[in-house]
């Protein structure tokens, strides 16, 4: 398994990310940006050329080594002012109250403690920062959620510690967000793990 995560499961990543059906969901997601701005789980840099002229600085960390040269080359191609850190979003390196803005991409469902990652965001956003969203999580029909729960414990050994069946709206309820902007639903799919969460949210 080594082996897979050092070398394959970045491309696999980077591949499966890339799909032109998740662009709009990046685009709205980076909409908001501005000022200075981090992205938890950066990846291989697929936002980084979305980002639009009010964004003066990104942060971009991420725990893989291998994605951080893949967002290197990224933040080239995008002449955009990037400093991109090797790290985990439970323990981010930046000063309280430091950053204006954070941004995750389908990298709650991945973290090890979620919990302690959203603490962590809300510590580095100023008091008038904005967290924008968009990840994949539980769904609402009870049946779909049998599915999640059944698939998870295989699909994260083999997909970077993803999880299908994290409730993403209680989440970052629970670690003191307020949401003003939320929209749901199915992108296409295999509905256990396609189901979608949008949002927009600021410190409670």
């Amino acid at each position: 398994m080594r082996c897979y995560d050092r070398y394959i499961l970045p491309r696999l990543t980077h591949l499966a990310m890339g799909q032109d059906q998740l662009l709009p969901y990046r685009r709205r997601a980076v909409s908001s940006a501005k000022g200075r701005v981090l992205e938890i789980g950066i990846g291989s840099g697929l936002n980084l050329g979305l980002y639009q002229n009010g964004v003066r600085h990104v942060i971009g960390i991420d725990p893989s080594p291998e994605l951080i040269r893949f967002a290197e080359e990224a933040a080239l191609r995008a002449a955009r002012e990037t400093e991109l850190v090797q790290g985990r979003a439970e323990e981010l390196p930046l000063k309280t109250s430091s950053v204006d803005c954070v941004i995750a991409t389908w990298t709650l469902c991945s973290v090890s403690d979620p919990r302690q990652a959203l603490s962590e965001i809300r510590r580095v956003l100023k008091p008038d920062g904005i967290f924008s969203f968009v990840e994949h999580g539980l769904a609402p029909e009870p049946g779909v959620q049998r599915w999640q729960k059944w698939l998870t414990p295989v699909w994260r050994r083999c997909a970077g510690n993803c999880h299908l069946d994290r409730p993403t709206t209680a989440l970052v309820e629970e670690g003191g967000f307020r949401l003003h902007d939320l929209t749901t639903g199915y992108a296409t799919g295999p509905k256990p793990m396609v189901f979608m969460y949008e949002g927009c949210a600021r410190r409670a």
